[in-house]
């Protein structure tokens, strides 16, 4: 049965029983639903949250810190956001490698072994990214091109499952081995990533399929975007911007969604493809990972709504309707506002913004770059009047990082992919953490609040 015959054969069993299901639908709302009063009863940490929005302590790491607060005279206080890898601020780190073309790879590095390689120590490791980051003719067409997805993160995360039955000892969760699993996902997510796009573009758009070796000598970065572009060029900026997009990427802490599934699946002793793909599945949310995306919808519908008035006020007027529920999504939120821990800034969207301004200046795209500056500062304001919010609220990295993607021309569909490239550096870390530490396996409590009944037979019923 082909792709085309499987899918309307599932819309027909759907709506052959129609009927039926709509009513299971109702079963489903009706005996899920819980009062809401009891989670404050029994003082449920909702989230993994206190009633401050401060996430519940579960872990330890050593692999990166973030701070959005300090402690002046026994009052916690709003701060100047830091981000920490093995503890040296990222701000350093993207400083010291200014003009430089392999950030990402030092970062990952750094983020693995605990410390910056030497420069024998750095080559040595390139060359092994290089020589894991090949993928055979047989994997290429028969788990990336054979049953292509709209949504590239399902893609990668079927790939990555299916590396499990390309390797001869898939199942040993020794460190070396898994230094090994997790050195060769590192370097192929992004082919993976850019072939699986091309592959949904040829077979599901009935476009020009892609397919492109990366080059040896290329940095991850600019292997994206050879590989994306039909001429394979680019400037040193956009190769340079993307790297520091990679690195601010790569690592956010152990509480962050995707990481802290990576560690709990870990704890339960499960093989290292199927840890990565848990990971990559909770990354794929739209609370997560593809908040860029909807920073860009966001755009274009104020930009369709106010045609060329980019005046304050006009902005202003938008962003108020956003917040009422009355424009865009209806959802009340202004994407790419606010964090969890970070309060006057994100040192990655600093970092970020920096990189943006310097390539619309290069494209032209000044005027674009400052309605981002624009609605930046208004939603700032707006957010903390409107909601009457306790703490600042300032934007987060990805804010800016759909509209540095939009520019590079990397496609809307990998957004969530570049992200999921990147951040694969900080779940190998965080795999291999909790592996070396040999924790218990991870099991928060889930307290019943239902009524026990007794059984009644079927004919009963």
């Amino acid at each position: 049965m082909n792709k085309a015959m499987y899918q309307n054969s599932m819309m027909e069993l759907s709506e052959d029983r129609n009927e039926l299901f709509n009513e299971l639908v109702n079963y489903c709302m009706i005996s899920g639903e819980i009062d809401q009063s009891l989670y404050t009863e029994y003082d449920v940490k909702r989230g993994l949250r206190d009633s401050n929005g401060k996430g519940v302590l579960t872990g330890l790491t050593e692999i990166s810190d973030v701070n959005g607060s300090k402690v002046v005279d026994g009052v916690k206080m709003p701060a100047e956001g830091e981000l920490y890898y093995q503890g040296i601020n990222v701000q350093e780190l993207i400083a010291g490698n200014a003009g430089k073309r392999y950030a990402f790879e030092e970062i990952t590095y750094l983020l693995l072994f605990g410390s910056l390689p030497n420069a024998k120590q750095f080559e040595s490791f390139k060359a092994i990214l290089t020589d894991l980051q090949e993928l055979s003719g047989d994997f290429v067409r028969d788990v990336i091109l054979h049953t292509p997805s709209g949504n590239i993160m399902n893609s990668l995360q079927k790939a990555i499952l299916s590396l499990y039955s390309f390797d001869a000892n898939p199942e040993d969760t020794s460190v070396p081995n898994v230094l090994r699993q997790c050195l060769q996902m590192i370097g192929k997510t992004p082919l993976i990533s850019v072939y699986g796009y091309y592959g949904y573009r040829h077979f599901g758009l009935s476009e020009n399929l892609l397919i492109k070796t990366p080059k040896k000598e290329y940095s991850t970065a600019e292997n994206i975007l050879y590989m994306l572009r039909p001429d394979g060029k680019f400037s040193s900026l956009e190769a340079e911007v993307l790297d520091t997009a990679l690195v601010l990427h790569a690592e956010h802490g152990g509480g962050n969604n995707s990481t802290f599934t990576t560690h709990v699946v870990t704890s339960s002793g499960t093989d290292t493809y199927s840890a990565i793909a848990a990971a990559v599945a909770s990354l794929k949310g739209p609370k997560h990972g593809g908040a860029n995306l909807k920073v860009q919808m966001m755009f274009r519908d104020m930009k369709k709504q106010l045609g060329d008035d980019r005046s304050e006020g006009a902005v202003t007027g938008y962003l108020q309707k956003v917040l009422n529920k009355e424009a865009f999504d209806h959802s009340g939120l202004i994407y790419g506002m606010g964090h969890a821990i970070y309060t006057l800034s994100d040192p990655r969207k600093v970092i970020l913004k920096d990189c943006v301004k310097k390539l619309a200046e290069e494209k032209g795209l000044t005027e674009d770059y400052k309605l981002y500056d624009s609605v930046e500062r208004i939603s700032a304001e707006l957010i903390t009047r409107s909601r009457r919010v306790f703490k600042p609220v300032c934007a987060n990295v990805d804010f800016y990082s759909g509209f540095l993607y939009s520019m590079l021309g990397i496609p809307e569909e990998l957004f969530t992919p570049i992200f999921a490239i990147a951040r694969i550096s900080g779940w190998s870390a965080h795999r291999l953490e909790e592996l070396v530490n040999k924790g218990k396996i991870i099991r928060p409590a889930y307290k019943y609040v239902g009524v026990h009944r007794d059984y009644r037979p079927l004919e009963e019923r």
